[in-house]
């Protein structure tokens, strides 16, 4: 077979297609940035404000119309605060929140939607107060249904006795709730304090070394300096006691319980457990108006103490504290607290001659004008002044204040008066 490619001169080889570079990457277009959010006109937000204020009636002023949640949160507040005790000329800005529970109960919640909870408490209270619907709390769904804090608890406790076997368990809860907030919010804090206070009010004349009083073991010896040296010799040295099982000190919480005492009655019933709580102090809790009513055996549970009170009614501070003298037996390691505005209504002189011999005999007297957050409220000032010339200054006391007066008291030190303004 004959080789037809014999001689002949091989193909020519094909050069390859010369490459083709890449099209050039096309930048990628600037990202627009998004439209700064216009922030809110604060001209406009200001005229939004007082549109909220003064209700929409035709002589506001504002021309300033709102719609969507605004107008619903105008609404709520127009149902509380849109009369006055005149009738306003042309449209009336709403119709309050008359007297059906059901129409109250969806005002609760809707306030509870819009306002913060500090906002809330204050518009019930102010329910309560300007539409009069304390009747209403004695009513399970009312009660479900509000915000609840010390001053709708001193309300509750006002309508106790009325209350019906269907609410009792409820308004029981709703205090229950307070009184259980308030007591994780104080009791640690008392705790401490005072058992530092008692620790270092029991002295001891021949202590460790690291349990020297040097301030009072330096006061104790200054007959002893000896100038060439320059130094105190102390012949006798003062320690503080370490905490003992025993009772160290009895405290007398004697409680006003008129009307305008309610948050104070509060705060001291869930102080009064705290301290009961404490093996080192003996604990004594009397409420008073006109009787007087010993709360004592009830300290182990709060909520049962302030159901056992009955604000409102007369004052008489004469015999609340003729009741407290009589059971105090060791003067010199009681304190006793008189808490109340200092409206008496007993026998003045008698009240002052009173508070002069326990102070006489050694007790520790502390007079609290009130025990709350808002401050002192009206009192009788000539006998406020009357108590400080007995060298027992009465003042308003915060719950969070307490803790230090009386531990100052515990130790008989000066006690931390805050400032009048």
């Amino acid at each position: 077979m004959t080789d037809t490619t014999a001689g002949q001169a091989p193909a020519p080889v094909q050069a390859p297609a010369p490459v083709q570079a890449p099209a050039p990457v096309q930048a990628p277009a600037p990202v627009q940035a998004p439209a700064p959010v216009q922030a809110a006109d604060p001209a406009r937000e200001r005229l939004r404000r007082w549109r909220l204020v003064l209700g929409g009636d035709q002589a506001d002023g504002t021309g300033c119309t709102l719609t969507g949640r605004d107008a619903a949160m105008d609404g709520a507040l127009a149902a509380l605060y849109g009369k006055g005790d005149k009738p306003q000329a042309g449209r009336e800005r709403a119709a309050g929140l008359g007297a059906s529970a059901p129409s109250v109960a969806r005002w609760l919640g809707d306030i509870r939607d819009y306002f913060p909870s500090s906002v809330v408490q204050v518009m019930q209270r102010d329910a309560i107060d300007r539409l009069g619907l304390a009747s209403l709390l004695l009513e399970p769904e009312m009660l479900q249904a509000v915000e609840p804090d010390v001053h709708l608890v001193g309300t509750l406790l006002s309508l106790h006795k009325a209350m019906p076997d269907t609410t009792r368990e409820t308004a029981r809860a709703v205090v229950r709730k307070v009184v259980e907030e308030l007591e994780k919010r104080l009791a640690t804090r008392t705790r401490a304090t005072l058992t530092g206070a008692l620790d270092r009010s029991a002295r001891v004349q021949r202590p460790r070394h690291h349990d020297i009083d040097w301030n009072r073991t330096i006061a104790a010896n200054l007959k002893h300096y000896l100038p060439e040296y320059r130094t105190v010799v102390p012949e006798r040295l003062i320690g503080y006691g370490r905490a003992a099982r025993s009772v160290k000190k009895e405290v007398v919480l004697c409680i006003d319980q008129s009307g305008s005492m309610a948050a104070s009655v509060v705060y001291a019933s869930v102080f009064g457990a705290v301290l009961a709580s404490m093996r080192s102090i003996s604990t004594r809790l009397v409420v008073f108006d006109t009787a007087v009513v010993d709360l004592t055996d009830q300290l182990d549970d709060p909520v049962d103490v302030l159901f056992g009170t009955q604000l409102g009614g007369g004052t008489d501070i004469n015999r609340a504290l003729a009741y407290c003298q009589e059971r105090i037996t060791r003067p010199a390691e009681t304190v006793v607290v008189l808490i109340s505005d200092l409206y008496e209504g007993g026998i003045r002189d008698e009240m002052l001659k009173r508070v002069a011999a326990m102070k006489a005999s050694g007790v520790q007297f502390v007079a609290l004008l009130a025990l709350s957050d808002e401050g002192a409220p009206a009192y009788d000032r000539e006998h406020a002044a009357a108590l400080a010339a007995l060298g027992a200054p009465a003042f308003a006391c915060t719950p969070d204040l307490f803790p230090e007066v009386m531990a100052a008291a515990l130790e008989k030190r000066p006690l931390p008066i805050p400032d009048p303004a």
